[in-house]
């Protein structure tokens, strides 16, 4: 199971999957001093003079993210089932494609409303990096299938 390249892959998505869990996905920094943090299920503005100030939940952002690493997980434990996993696969791409359209409309939405600038990081890099190791996961579960395939043939 964990000698195949893309199991490999899938584990590397899962673990950093899981780093969205804590911490501010992404950083925006307001004129006036204060920041607006986009977490793991809300956006909430951090000033000094006042104690975090919750702005709204993000519930669809919440559920990609939990979804991302349980269908890596799922993608994982059915190798011995190909034809499921290489669906499996083609839904976290999907997954992950919405995670980052979910990024760039959260960035969106928050700078226009509340003026404020990106604040550079590597958290912002990780939905990208996902979904390249989601594409070459299926391009290895698909590999394998096809070259089963081509010994079934030969059999």
């Amino acid at each position: 199971m964990i000698q195949r390249i893309q199991s490999v892959y899938l584990l590397l998505t899962t673990l950093m999957s899981l780093l969205f869990l804590k911490g501010g996905l992404l950083v925006f920094s307001e004129k006036s001093g204060s920041m607006i943090k986009l977490t793991f299920t809300e956006i909430i503005r951090v000033s000094g003079v006042h104690g975090p100030e919750l702005i709204s939940k993000v519930l669809p952002l919440t559920i990609i993210i939990i979804l991302v690493p349980v269908a890596a997980i799922i993608t994982i434990l059915l190798f011995k089932n190909r034809k499921i996993q290489i669906r499996l696969a083609v839904f976290l791409i999907i997954l992950n494609g919405a995670l980052i359209l979910a990024f760039v409309h959260s960035y969106l939405n928050i700078s226009k409303e509340y003026s404020a600038t990106l604040t550079l990081g590597f958290r912002m890099l990780i939905p990208v990096l996902l979904l390249i190791l989601s594409i070459l996961a299926y391009r290895g579960i698909k590999k394998d299938n096809d070259l089963v395939k081509s010994y079934d043939r030969l059999r």
